[in-house]
C-alpha cells in the first residue's frame, strides 16, 4: 500500500501554520506536527572581477534563543510572493543587497528542515559588477529584518567554509557550488 495523508487539522496560525498529519507510512499509521511554511529562494550574488560576493548580516531570533548568539551572515534570501522562485531571488538581491542581477544560475531546490517543515529553497549563483550595485540595500522597513550589506572576499568565504565558520546551510550549499564551478575565483 503507499504512503498516503489520511487527516490534516490546523493546530496554529499566524507568521506560519502548524499542522497535524496523520499519515500511513509503511503500513503503519502516524501524527506528525509540521511547520507550513512559505517556500522561497535565495541567492549568492559573486562578483568575479573584484572576487567578492554580496552578503547580508542580521540577527536570528531562533538562534538568539537556541544558542545566545543571533548574527548570522547569510546569502540574500526571503519567501516566494506568489510569484517564481528567479523573479523573488531578483526581488531580494534589489531589497536586501542593493543589487540588481540579471542572469542567475539554479543550483538546487532543496527542502529547508523536511523532517519539520513544506518550505523548500531554489538556490542561485549570480553574478554581479559595481555598476549593478543601485540601492542601499538593507531590506525594507516594514519586514524589520535590520540587515547590514558585506562585500566578503571569496577566498575569506571559502576559509569559513573549511573552518565550519559559516553557520546557515543554504549559504554553505552556495559557497561550495561557486567553488566547483569557478575554482580560480578563490585563488
Amino acid at each position: 500500500m503507499p504512503d498516503r495523508i489520511l487527516d490534516t487539522r490546523t493546530v496554529y496560525e499566524g507568521w506560519f501554520n502548524v499542522l497535524c498529519l496523520r499519515a500511513e507510512i509503511a503500513g503503519e499509521e502516524v501524527e506528525r506536527e509540521v511547520v507550513e511554511h512559505p517556500s522561497g529562494a535565495a541567492v549568492l550574488p559573486y562578483d568575479p572581477e573584484r572576487r567578492v560576493a554580496l552578503l547580508v548580516a542580521q540577527v536570528r531570533p531562533p538562534v538568539l534563543a537556541s544558542c545566545g548568539d543571533g548574527r548570522m551572515v547569510e546569502v540574500i534570501a526571503g519567501a516566494l510572493d506568489d510569484d517564481a522562485p528567479e523573479d523573488c531571488a531578483r526581488r531580494e538581491a534589489l531589497e536586501e543587497g542593493g543589487v540588481r542581477l540579471n542572469t542567475l544560475e539554479h543550483i538546487a531546490r532543496t527542502w529547508a528542515t523536511p523532517s519539520t517543515s513544506t518550505e523548500r529553497v531554489d538556490s542561485y549563483l549570480a553574478e554581479y559588477s559595481r555598476q549593478d550595485l543601485v540601492a542601499p540595500g538593507g531590506g525594507l522597513d516594514e519586514e524589520q529584518e535590520h540587515l547590514r550589506v558585506l562585500e566578503v572576499p571569496l577566498a575569506k568565504l571559502w576559509r569559513d567554509a573549511e573552518q565550519g565558520a559559516i553557520r546557515d546551510a543554504k549559504t554553505l550549499l552556495l559557497v561550495q557550488a561557486l567553488r566547483i564551478r569557478k575554482p580560480h575565483l578563490f585563488e
